[in-house]
């Protein structure tokens, strides 16, 4: 299954989402409208709240509160890209100029904060304390894996369990939110959103790990930045871990230079020993493993089309292009 027929197992719900979205994200203060509006324009394939939905059919929930969750999920996400891309002073995303490219710094963080504020009142407004305390615990666990990022930026010493660590935080605690999220409405027996969050886990760490190996196998067009746009930072990616492991003493050396001072004036060279060391292989293999762990924990979870379109979300994470 692609990415376009897994979504259309919730097709229904999923309008319905990006209906609440433009609803919620209506202000009266123009700059953010403005802004608000050109994020929605802009896509993205709205992976988080894809995840919320099935999760929540899959467990068996009938109402419509999963609606609010996916919105809130999508909303806490793209208020992160809005931080992310002022810290990284990045300009391309999802293949468009980025926010802060546009309007400036400012903008870009204060329309972030004014997400984060109103996917807070729509988890509220739910009135159920679960869903709340998972949405705010994933929140602060995700400022933490942006402080844990900054520790590790231009760090060559930085370990594999490091950067591990970082991905569940900044990257997969967002997917655990919310598939526990949409599961918990459902009222599961023997605390089978467990089940969800785990997959969840090892899924955001799959795509996180691929999109590691896209940053050197991929281009701008279809990734929607620019290729090597992580090493410019200085960000010790596991491909790059791995090949100061693997590589020549002069690639290692290099390798561990270009990480320090960031840039790309050794981009072709880096890349090529990332390449030749096997790193890719080995990141790869890695997501796979993840997978292979996230469809594992779905074992528990009854049968029905939303399952299997959550195993296909998994085989998916490993086998794309951008």
């Amino acid at each position: 299954m692609n990415f376009k027929e897994i979504s259309a197992v919730v097709e229904d719900d999923f309008e319905a989402v990006n209906q609440l979205i433009s609803q919620q994200i209506h202000t009266r203060v123009p700059l953010v409208q403005e802004v608000g509006n050109y994020i929605i324009q802009s896509g993205g394939k709205r992976l988080r709240p894809l995840i919320s939905l099935l999760s929540a059919r899959a467990a068996g929930y009938e109402g419509r509160a999963h609606i609010d969750i996916a919105a809130v999920v999508e909303f806490l996400h793209t208020a992160t890209l809005l931080h992310d891309d002022v810290v990284d002073k990045s300009d391309l995303r999802r293949g468009k100029a980025t926010v802060n490219s546009v309007w400036g710094n400012a903008p870009s963080v204060l329309v972030g904060d004014f997400l984060i504020s109103r996917a807070f009142q729509m988890v509220v407004a739910l009135g159920n304390l679960r869903v709340l305390g998972i949405i705010s615990d994933a929140t602060n666990l995700i400022a933490e894996g942006e402080v844990l990022q900054l520790i590790n930026l231009r760090d060559p010493e930085t370990t594999e369990e490091r950067y591990m660590e970082v991905i569940h935080y900044k990257t997969a605690k967002m997917f655990e939110a919310a598939a526990e999220a949409g599961a918990v409405l459902a009222k599961p027996a023997d605390n089978m959103e467990d089940s969800f969050a785990r997959y969840a886990d090892h899924l955001g760490r799959a795509f996180q790990l691929i999109d590691d190996v896209l940053d050197y196998t991929g281009n701008a067009e279809d990734m929607g930045k620019n290729v090597g746009d992580d090493l410019a930072e200085g960000k010790p990616t596991l491909p790059l871990i791995e090949a100061i492991k693997r590589g020549t003493p002069a690639e290692a050396e290099l390798i561990r230079h270009a990480i320090k001072h960031g840039g790309l004036e050794q981009l072709e060279a880096i890349t090529a020993a990332v390449k030749n060391s096997g790193a890719l292989e080995y990141t790869q293999r890695a997501a796979q493993q993840q997978s292979e762990l996230a469809k594992e924990a779905l074992s528990g979870v009854p049968s029905s089309a939303y399952k299997d379109a959550l195993i296909a979300l998994a085989d998916l994470a490993v086998n794309r292009d951008h």
